[in-house]
Order: structure tokens, then sequence, then C-alpha cells
């Protein structure tokens, strides 16, 4: 047990550390809730991305004023995006951090600060996928604006921002596409521009949730400041009623903002606790009276604020989740000029190949334009117009061949590109590829036998030095080769060869005939062979898609051999067996092509004709009418 010495002692100690607790406590917990530091820092932001609410004409014509009104920049491009969304995650992650210590304390939040908490994570998946989609130095290779509120940023970042403004962060397909088809309607968009509008919309609703982020989280700390006097003056209320007015007169010396949340939350804590607080309550009045407004008024203004938080908020996060819901494949086609002139292709061809090919064929256009006077809505027109002059020629009537076969060439001479050193020496290489090859073997193939030689003893007779050569150049070209090999992996990309889109099905004019080219050797073998076939049609069901076996029999010493005629007839009525149990719509959807064993003088032996080769190559003359 203490002795009563002892207790006295201690409470002394506590009585002299109380003070110290109560400055440390101040000092962790009171002060951040409403520090200068935080107050400066928040109140400085930016106000949110929000204008006058404009009707889908109203966006038109606003989109046909900004589009004449533009003006690029012939300086060097900057880079600011990347940095300023790195800022933005930084503070919006600080403001969650606030939010949810405050939902932690059982304070209450504006309806604005939940719809952030709800739906953070959305928020935080949106900042990853701007970092991964957004690489240093991207913007800087889109066209960026010499004027304005946005100089130095890209032009079509200025154009989302604007859309965003004055529809309150709404963004939705119709919207978004109306706009920008507006725009163009007078400035012509580059590709670049039109594949980065998701992008810069993304970095723009995450620019305006930061900024009504600070807002929210301004609004918090004014609201613990407001609580904080109000406990003080409750507490001393009810402990000691004569120092109310040294409370009242503290707070008025610290000059605390005229806002509407301070006043708001002081005047809901203070109202209905007697007559006692009619104090600091007709203090607040006097309060807000520089701002020819009353309490009540300066209240009511505070919750139509926080509606209009509530909205803002909601519209950027939907338009966050329309972000994910969208075909942007489709959107930039559509709204592509490029695509619009590419899709005059003679016969509607290009329109009719996947999106791959398609965007393959773009993206030429856009190279050809970069390195040359000409914009890319008049490469694609030179494309077209040089197609349409072989009218009636198959191959050199499409718009591809134009763009990445032969006729490319001519292309770029009509447009005067001038391509950099780097794209020069690839096409210098992928003339003669052979002798490039061979070149640079040799090179480091004697560059290898140099280390490996470059210390041999003089003393070796000729013959020996011309032998130990000899064993070097072998040994030095194993590696040599593989080294080659591996760079020319980095150095060359594999044209993508053109593809038709079949995904809603094969047209009637194209018919395709799988063949499996085989052999005939025993009835378990036919079972195999039939049931992959039918695996095949049943994974790819097509109304103009047919199967066959392609088949004939092993070599022999005679032209026939015993039992061969029961084992075609059998592969025949497996063959029957499958079109009756598919063949509703189409009786001959699985096929069977065999041909007899010729006589091979050379080989001497009976045998189908050049093998797998010679079967494919006979088909196609059967299919062709030739055979």
């Amino acid at each position: 047990m203490n002795s009563p010495y002892q207790k006295r002692q201690n409470k002394d100690v506590l009585s002299d550390l109380l003070p110290q607790a109560i400055s440390v406590l101040k000092k962790t917990i009171i002060a951040p809730l409403f520090s200068d530091n935080l107050f400066h820092k928040y109140a400085n932001e930016k106000p949110p991305l929000r204008s006058e609410l404009f009707t889908h004409q109203q966006m038109e014509h606003h989109a046909k004023r900004l589009a004449a009104k533009h003006i690029l920049t012939k300086g060097e491009p900057s880079e600011k995006m990347l940095k300023r969304l790195g800022e933005n995650e930084s503070l919006l992650m600080e403001i969650h951090k606030l939010l949810a210590e405050t939902v932690k304390s059982n304070a209450p939040i504006a309806p604005a600060g939940e719809w952030l908490l709800d739906n953070f994570y959305l928020i935080e998946d949106h900042i990853y996928t701007g970092k991964k989609h957004l690489p240093k130095g991207y913007s800087k290779g889109l066209p960026q604006l010499g004027n304005g509120a946005s100089e130095g940023m890209p032009r079509v970042y200025d154009i989302i921002v604007e859309l965003i403004s004055h529809s309150d962060g709404r963004v939705d397909f119709e919207s978004l596409s109306g706009f920008i088809n507006a725009y163009q309607s007078v400035t012509v968009l580059q590709l670049g521009e039109l594949w980065a509008i998701p992008i810069m919309l993304r970095l723009a609703l995450i620019e305006n949730l930061r900024r009504l982020s600070t807002e929210i989280a301004l609004d918090i700390l004014h609201k613990n400041l407001a609580n904080f006097w109000a406990d003080q003056m409750l507490e001393t209320l009810d402990n000691d009623p004569k120092n109310l007015v040294v409370v009242i007169a503290d707070m008025a010396r610290s000059k605390p903002p005229i806002e509407g949340a301070f006043v708001a939350e002081l005047t809901r804590k203070l109202q209905g606790r007697g007559a006692a607080l009619s104090l600091p309550l007709s203090w607040i009045e006097q309060f807000v009276s520089d701002t020819a407004l009353t309490s009540d008024e300066m209240v009511h203004l505070e919750n139509q604020k926080q509606a209009a938080q509530q909205v803002s908020v909601s519209n950027s996060i939907n338009s966050l989740r329309f972000l994910n819901n969208t075909n942007w494949r489709r959107f930039v086609e559509q709204e592509s000029i490029v695509e619009k002139i590419l899709n005059e292709d003679i016969d509607g061809l290009y329109g009719k190949m996947d999106f791959y090919t398609r965007d393959h064929y773009r993206h030429v256009v856009e190279k050809i334009s970069k390195y040359s006077a000409h914009s890319e809505v008049e490469v694609a027109a030179i494309a077209i117009e040089q197609a349409k002059q072989y009218q009636g020629d198959e191959r050199k009537q499409h718009v591809g061949y134009h763009l990445i076969g032969t006729g490319a060439i001519h292309i770029e001479k009509l447009a005067k590109v001038k391509l950099p050193f780097k794209d020069k020496l690839k096409r210098s290489f992928a003339r003669i590829p052979l002798f490039y090859y061979l070149l640079s073997i040799g090179l480091l193939t004697i560059l290898f036998c140099w280390i490996l030689t470059s210390n041999i003893d003089d003393a070796l007779r000729n013959w020996q030095y011309a032998l130990l050569l000899f064993v070097c150049a072998i040994a030095a070209s194993q590696p040599a080769i593989a080294l080659f090999n591996w760079i020319s992996t980095l150095i060359t990309r594999p044209d993508p060869l053109p593809r038709m889109d079949f995904s809603s099905g094969i047209p009637q004019n194209q018919r395709t005939l799988v063949v499996v080219p085989t052999m005939l050797l025993h009835t378990e073998g036919v079972d195999e062979l039939t049931e992959a076939m039918e695996v095949r049609f049943v994974a790819n069901r097509d109304d103009h898609l047919h199967f066959a076996l392609l088949t004939d029999f092993k070599d022999a010493a005679t032209q026939c051999l015993p039992g061969e005629d029961q084992l075609l007839e059998y592969a025949k009525n497996k063959i029957i067996e499958l079109n009756k149990k598919y063949g509703q719509a189409d009786p001959v959807i699985f096929m069977l092509f065999h041909r007899p064993r010729k006589w091979n003088a050379k080989e001497n032996v009976w045998m189908g004709y050049e093998r797998k080769r010679g079967k494919l190559e006979e088909l196609n003359k059967l299919l062709q009418g030739k055979d």
C-alpha cells in the first residue's frame, strides 16, 4: 500500500504534468483539426470545374466558339499532366484520411464527403489506370495550347475541362460525342487526340474531385473549429458562467473565418441551450453582418452549397464509371474524320476489315502526316484518290495497297514525307535484308575472332595460325548468329497481315472450308479424325463454315491394297452420319475428299502425288474448277 505521503506526492506530480499533457494534447489532436497550415493549404486551392450549365444545343455552340478561339503553341511542348496526377493523388489520399478520422470520431460529414468515402476505391483505381496509360512524355506528343487559361496544356485536355465545367461533371456518350462533333466542324482533331480523350477525361475528373474534396475538407476544418469554441462555451457555462464572456472574447480575438460551415455549426451547437448563450448568438449576427447576410441566410446558403457539392461529386464519380463502361474503339472510329474518309474505299472493303487492321491503316496515315506538311485528313484523301485511279484492279483499288503495300512509297512522295534517319535505316535494311544479315554476322564473327586470337603466340607457323583462325571463326560464328538473331527481334517489327472482320459471321460470298490433310490407316484413326472434326465444328459454328478431311492411303507397292475399299466406305459413312446429325440448315457441312495413289517412278512406289502439299494443291484446283 502507498503511504499518505506517497499519495500526496503522486498527486503533486500529476498536478505538475497536467498542464504539459493538455499542451501536448492541443498540439497533437486539436491543432491538426483546424491548424492555420491546413486552412491556408486548402483555402488556396482552385475552385471546382463548375461554370454556367448549358443545354445540348448550347454545348455545341460553345464547342464551335472554343475551336475558333484555340491557338496551338509553336514552342517546345511541356509535360505537366503526370506531375499534376501525382499531386492530385497525394491530396486525395490526405483528405480521405481526414474524412475517415472524422467518421471514426462519430462526427457527421456532408453527403458529398460520404460519396467520396464510399467510392474512393473507384477513384484509386482510376488514378492507377491514369498512371499506367499516361507514360512520361505522352502529353508532349499532343498539340498544346499557346493561349488561354490552359496555356501549355494539351488542347484535348482543355476541351474536356470545358465540357466538364458546363455539365457540372456529368459526361455521357451523347454529350461527349456531340461536343467533339461540334468542335471538329470547325477544327479537326488528330487521331492521337481522339485516343487521348478517355485519358484526359479521367485526369480532368480526378482534378475536379481534388478541388471538390478540398472544399469538403475545408468545411470539416471550419466545423471542427466551431465545435471547439462551442464546447468551450458550453463547458464554461456549466462550470464557470461568469467567464463565458472571456471565452467569447478569446474567440473574437482569434478572428475565425466568416464561412457558412463555421457559422452553421456554431449556431446549431448553441441554439436552444438557454438564454445565457444569447450573447454568443448575438455576436454571430454581428460577426456575419459584414457580408450583408444574416446568420439564417448564411446557414441556408451553406445548405445549398453542400447540396451542390453532392451533385458535383456524384456526377464526377458516375462519369468515372462511364469511362469504364464505354467502348472507346467505337467512339474513336465514330468521331474520326480520317476513318470516314478511308471508309470511301472502293467496294467498302476497308469497313469490312477487323479493328486491328483498320487501326493499323490509321496509324500509317498518322505517321505519314507526322513527317510531312499535310494533315491526317489530307493524307487519307490522297490515299483514297490514288486507289480510285486503279478502279477495276482488285488489288490496287484497295486503299491498303497505297498505305501498307507497294503503293505506299508513291503516297509518301506525294505527301513529301521527310523520314528521320532511324526510319530510313530500317527501310534500307528491309530492301536487302539478306545482305545486311550476313554482313552483320560476319562483322560480329570477326570481332569475336579478334578477341579469341588477340593473345596468340607469334611463334606459330603460318599453316598453324591459319588453322587456328579457321577453328576460331567456326566457334565465333555460333554466338555471332545467336546474338544477331536476338538483336533482330529488338530492332525489327513484323507487319501484321490485313484481316477481315468475321466476328458476326462469315458472309455468303466468302464461304470457308477448313480441311485436315491426313491418311486413312485404320477405322480407329477414322473415328479419331471425325470426332476431332466434330469438336472443331461445335466450337466454331457458322452457316458458311465447312469442314473436310483431305485423305489418301499410305505408300504401297501396288495401286490398291486389300481392305482399303471397306476403310474408305467406313469413312464416308462417318461423314454422312455427321451431316445427318448437324445438317438441318445445311446438309453438307462435313466433306471427305479422297484421291487414289499414283505411280512415282523416281521413288519406285505408288503414293499420293506430292503427299500433303500435293493434296492441298489439287484441292485448290478443284475449287477453282481447273481439275
